[in-house]
């Protein structure tokens, strides 16, 4: 447990939705609905699922920008779930979040050097305005643009560029852990690379814990050690990437694996398609939340839901055909 820095517990956020007159609550959206799980120091794991599984919600809860309805978050051994927003502050200085469009998450108004200082000046970390520049240079060249960027605005920038600034500024407190929400999902492909190379190299050079939200398991495979992949604000299956990419076990991550583009023409891979859309997170399917889509569900999967069970050695998945010896099909 002393190698584990970030450890969610139960985790749940159910967004209330209001109607009438009076606002009367008539029912909650599940984003995230019961999430258990460890990050360990200095690996990189992976969030993947489709649009509306709940990974950025998740991402935000563990960092306490949304308070979770029900659960506990620990950073280092430490409950930080219940803490006001004055006793989050010294964790904040440790956990750091890179997020999806770095078009939207830069002030137009503050020029970068402005953006980068603006942590140390909060964190009250450096006094003097000449130690304060001096680091925001310093991020720059870390993350491969110019000092002469220090007195320029973010609409100078390409979006690559704007999102190196980002992940500068998420370095800037010298944090132990950052969230990346999707942070090369806007990008260019030709960008993409280079900006997940970058990050992979400070990871290395700073020693930091990475957690990787995205929906696109090619860019997670690129820059994981683990990978844990959501359904319906649940997480389904989650083992070391090259155990779950070569031998996935759940039903639904098989299919988005077969979704991924080859590059190698001799292997013919079957695309696996699911029937049916996601469902709401207002109305979640009984039992397991998948059954309405897989192509194995049987009568059990209707009413009763899986829990994860370790199917091989550090490999995790939440299904009922690797828990029932006689599965009935529906």
């Amino acid at each position: 447990m002393s190698n584990v820095l970030l450890e969610a517990k139960g985790l749940k956020m159910h967004f209330p939705i209001k109607a009438g007159v009076i606002r009367r609550t008539v029912g909650y959206v599940k984003a995230v609905d019961g999430i258990t799980l460890n990050v360990y120091k200095g690996e990189s794991l992976g969030i993947v699922g489709e649009s509306g599984s709940g990974k950025s919600t998740l991402g935000r809860m563990l960092l306490r920008l949304l308070d979770p309805t029900e659960g506990e978050v620990y950073f280092n051994g430490e409950q930080i779930s219940n803490l006001s927003n004055r006793k989050m502050r010294p964790y904040r200085r440790d956990m750091q979040m890179v997020f999806q469009d770095p078009y939207a998450s830069l002030n137009p108004r503050m020029t970068i050097g402005e953006l980068l200082e603006e942590p140390l000046l909060v964190h009250k970390t450096m006094n003097t305005k000449a130690d304060r520049k001096k680091r925001a240079e310093e991020l720059l060249e870390t993350v491969g643009l110019p000092k002469s960027s220090y007195n320029k605005y973010p609409h100078e920038f390409s979006g690559g560029q704007r999102q190196r600034v980002g992940i500068a500024r998420a370095l800037s407190t010298k944090p132990k852990l950052i969230i990346g929400d999707e942070p090369v999902s806007a990008l260019d492909v030709s960008i993409q690379s280079q900006v997940l190379n970058l990050m992979k190299d400070l990871q290395d050079e700073f020693q930091l814990t990475y957690l990787f939200i995205a929906h696109d398991l090619s860019v997670v495979k690129h820059i994981s050690d683990r990978v844990a992949v959501m359904y319906l604000g649940r997480i389904v299956e989650i083992a070391q990437k090259d155990s779950l990419y070569e031998t996935p076990l759940h039903p639904y991550t098989e299919a988005l694996i077969s979704a991924v583009p080859s590059t190698d023409v001799t292997v013919k891979k079957e695309k696996i398609s699911l029937k049916g859309e996601l469902p709401s997170p207002a109305n979640p399917p009984k039992g397991c939340a998948f059954h309405t889509r897989c192509p194995h569900a049987y009568e059990r999967c209707k009413h009763e839901r899986p829990e994860m069970t370790e199917q091989k050695d550090g490999h995790f998945v939440a299904c009922h055909l690797y828990t029932d010896s006689s599965p009935s099909p529906v």
